[in-house]
């Protein structure tokens, strides 16, 4: 029998997604895999279902459909306050997952260097081995998850590429600050980086803390490939549309990339997701409060078992500190967690370069129910 490839061998099956099957293996609450356990708004499944009786059930243009493109350059330069060309600075991929591999493969070389801060979504060191590259980790220091910037500049100083920049962070929900973006941003310039930002989170955001468009501050719109996606500010996880926002010169690059990757997203699902871009601001400013109560519920849960967390500044996710139950493994931790207590987690050590096993991450992204009874059986962990 002839050999795989030596470099898909050097890493495994997403452990997220494994956690979801062991959810449903032990009927757990499933609190690991990012998705929500609610519908989209009602308009966007009103449009979805008008266009299953449409007429675009054949290949879009490649890089999008031109109405979402219309629609999504307006929804960025509100946002941003940057110029969006739908012709020019779009190319719109299947989820963000595909739009980071697009931007990884366009701006790298096989043999190049990529800096990423440890801990990180799992799925940035497969797209760094899968195109060739070798990841360099600066390290965010818990329970701030803070970074060094003496260690960040040794990072940006050793040839990297690209700069991966996930703000705001999956799995610690840190949001960066002005400040952080502005020094980042000054090492891309120095050093002549691309930095290449996970902005999937950019509407969940809690109060007192902002978003900043790291592509907005000063000498970065040229150098700055955002890449984000529908899925987490509608619940459309599954409808797989993402894209990437970047200047004419990438996404010139880019398009060709994502052509030869996937072809296209699903056509008349990009059509029924611009009622969803066409919605008002004050969208955004609900989905933040709804999720900023959900936090609430789980966060509530979390302080009566005495076990200490970071909370999130933003995205959907919490760090549980689990090193007083003396696990030395933190996936052992997740499955007997999901089989005796009844809550399915991430083993945290997915996330780290470093051997680190004293977290599981959850997710707060399900309705209210649903977390309470999360919650309920959390409470089994409780630390006298």
């Amino acid at each position: 029998m002839p050999r795989t490839s030596r470099r898909t061998s050097v890493f495994t099956e997403s452990l997220i997604r494994e956690m979801t099957r062991v959810a449903l293996r032990h009927g757990a609450v499933n609190l690991s895999q990012g998705f929500p356990d609610f519908n989209p708004p009602a308009e966007i499944l009103v449009a979805a279902k008008a266009e299953m009786d449409g007429e675009h059930h054949q290949y879009a243009i490649t890089w999008g459909a031109p109405p979402l493109r219309e629609a999504l350059a307006a929804k960025l330069t509100r946002c941003t306050g940057l110029p969006c060309d739908p012709e020019k600075n779009l190319i719109v991929t299947c989820g963000a997952t595909e739009a980071m591999m697009v931007a990884v493969m366009s701006v790298t070389d096989v043999g190049d260097k990529i800096g990423l801060f440890s801990p990180f979504y799992e799925n940035y060191s497969a797209d760094a081995i899968l195109s060739g590259v070798t990841p360099v980790f600066a390290t965010l220091r818990p329970p701030d998850y803070t970074f060094d910037l003496a260690e960040l500049r040794r990072v940006f100083a050793s040839g990297i590429k690209a700069f991966v920049l996930c703000n705001p962070s999956n799995p610690t929900g840190k949001v960066f600050t002005r400040a952080e973006l502005e020094q980042i941003a000054a090492l891309a310039q120095e050093f002549d980086v691309w930095i290449i930002t996970d902005e999937v989170y950019e509407h969940i955001v809690f109060a007192p803390h902002a978003h900043t468009y790291l592509s907005a501050l000063p000498g970065m719109a040229e150098r700055t490939i955002m890449c984000s996606s529908l899925s987490k500010t509608f619940a459309i996880t599954g409808w797989r549309l993402g894209y990437v926002f970047a200047s004419p010169e990438f996404v010139a690059q880019g398009r060709k990339v994502h052509d030869f990757l996937t072809v296209g997203a699903a056509a008349p699902l990009q059509h029924a997701i611009v009622a969803g871009l066409k919605m008002p601001p004050s969208y955004y400013a609900q989905l933040a409060a709804e999720y900023a109560a959900r936090r609430e519920i789980l966060l509530g849960y979390l302080d009566q078992t005495g076990l200490r967390y970071t909370t999130p500044q933003g995205a959907y996710f919490v760090m549980l500190d689990i090193s007083p139950f003396g696990y030395a493994n933190d996936v052992e931790f997740a499955r007997w967690m999901a089989q005796d207590i009844g809550v399915a987690g991430v083993p945290g050590s997915v996330f780290f370069h470093e051997p680190e096993h004293r977290y599981v991450r959850l997710n707060f992204a399900k309705k209210d129910a649903t977390l309470h009874a999360a919650g309920e059986r959390l409470l089994k962990l409780r630390r006298g």
